[in-house]
């Protein structure tokens, strides 16, 4: 692939003396280099997006839903080629990359429509001699800091409410998976956005980052990491004041209740725990199946995970690509290691996999007999690594799906409607699924409590990250 210019300022595409190459984590073969940006060309980007957000603020919600509208059909056209690009850049079967380029797209689509629904109030005054307005407006220059799981949805999840509402934006992928990021922003290029308006650039993370932070004209960060990360942004930006939007770490429970349907309970949780192959915010980290039905369950299970085929996301068939890097690798080792030192028993999986290639894979792994003090219980494993643990009770079970900082994914599967809403109401995070575990769309709010977060995307929600509202009052003459 050739990616000369990489960063994009002001509608202008730029290469840089200084590069970075971007890998396979499949192969481990390189993929293409991109331009590495830092301070200088940011506080460029920042410039030029503060400059367009003077006339891009202006414009009818009409005129800038078209763009976003054009931008949804071109992304859809070559959603084949972007899905193969994502997945040389991060590894995911290609089935799931093409899922979630189309999923990308559904984001500039529901904004499109989004754009033109800023409502206002008109507030009935308590004084007969006034008169009460709320006004939405933009926020002004966004800088979106965006994660390597997820490329392409993480972007326009970020950008497309943004630009809907008015603002501008500067772009930060992951220097892992900068290909997307690219890729997007020459759709948006094509489909009309004004110069300016969206700037890219690749290059130093910390760099990068700082320098938005650090800026007074950036007056909102959107980022999606951990919640480490997270917490540095809330710190540091409290010299400007900035707004935030944050969706960090998660380590959602699956509550599977006696009363379940086992068979969908199975499929559902093994296609949320090896999705992404377990590199996911949202993916199943713990499991707790009420005793009645453990055996069933894990036979299931283990059944269904023998199944699963490793390899190249490329590769026709394949389930479970690698993970992101070596480092990747070594948490799901040390998670697995701490487990099976304090009693864990392995069910299925359990060691790196070669295969003949030289990527980043592991097996996908089963644990049973897990307890509570286990690493894997109390930490984010963000691999293929499923622990499953027992419960009688089902005020035990709530109580220990929320022992977490974390709130933000949980899962319930029930046949009884009662009982789906009584534990949804009781577990203390930001999305349950009930017999659901895809629960990501354009038109729902997405995002966590407790420190998985602050805001949300996604639906009507989304766009009020993104719009302050201005109180107006109006002194009438009798």
């Amino acid at each position: 692939m050739t990616y000369d210019k990489s960063i994009f300022i002001n509608g202008t595409w730029r290469d840089l003396k200084e590069t970075e190459t971007v890998y396979n984590p499949a192969t481990l073969e390189p993929v293409a280099k991109v331009a590495y940006g830092g301070k200088a060309e940011t506080e460029e980007a920042i410039a030029a997006a503060l400059k367009a957000f003077k006339t891009w603020r202006e414009m009818t919600g009409r005129e800038r839903s078209g763009i976003l509208y054009k931008a949804h059909e071109l992304m859809l056209e070559d959603a084949e080629r972007l899905g193969e690009i994502l997945t040389t850049e991060q590894g995911k079967p290609l089935k799931e990359a093409i899922g979630e380029v189309k999923g990308a797209a559904s984001f500039l689509l529901w904004y499109a429509e989004e754009a033109s629904r800023t409502y206002g109030e008109w507030i009935p005054s308590s004084a007969r001699s006034k008169r009460l307005l709320v006004i939405p407006q933009p926020v002004g220059v966004v800088g979106a800091i965006t994660p390597w799981n997820f490329p392409a949805s993480m972007i326009t999840r970020k950008i497309a409410p943004a630009l809907a509402a008015g603002c501008t934006v500067v772009l930060k992928p992951a220097p892992e998976t900068p290909l997307s990021a690219i890729e997007i922003v020459r759709i948006l290029e094509k489909a009309g956005m004004p110069s300016g308006v969206v700037n890219l650039v690749t290059g130093d993370a910390e760099a990068i980052g700082n320098t938005m932070l650090t800026s007074k004209d950036v007056r909102l960060i959107t980022f999606t990491g951990s919640t480490e990360v997270g917490k540095h942004l809330m710190r540091e930006s409290a010299d400007h004041v900035k707004k935030l939007s944050l969706e960090l770490g998660g380590h959602a429970p699956i509550i599977v209740f006696d009363d379940a349907d086992i068979d969908k309970a199975v499929s559902l949780a093994l296609a949320s725990k090896f999705r992404n192959n377990g590199q996911t915010c949202i993916c199943a980290n713990r499991v707790y199946v009420h005793e009645a039905v453990k055996q069933t369950f894990n036979q299931k299970l283990t059944e269904k995970v023998a199944q699963l085929k490793i390899g190249d996301g490329l590769a026709e068939g394949t389930d479970l690509g690698p993970l992101i890097n070596e480092q990747a690798v070594q948490k799901v080792q040390v998670h697995l290691e701490d487990a099976a030192a304090k009693g864990a028993s392995i069910v299925s999986g359990g060691e790196k996999w070669n295969g003949g290639m030289a990527g980043h894979f592991y097996q996908p792994t089963i644990l049973s007999e897990v307890t509570d003090d286990m690493l894997v219980m109390n930490e984010e494993t963000f691999g293929p690594l499923m622990p499953v643990q027992t419960f009688r009770d089902e005020d035990v079970a709530v109580a220990k799906a929320n022992d977490t900082d974390y709130g933000l994914a949980a899962y319930i599967f029930t046949e009884t409607t009662s009982r789906a809403i009584r534990v949804a109401e009781k577990l203390e995070y930001g999305i349950v699924g009930v017999n659901d575990v895809f629960p990501a769309a354009a038109e729902a709010p997405f995002g966590g409590i407790k420190q998985s977060g602050v805001g949300k995307e996604g639906g009507h929600h989304g766009m009020d990250e993104f719009l302050e509202k201005k109180y107006v009052t109006i002194g009438m003459e009798d």
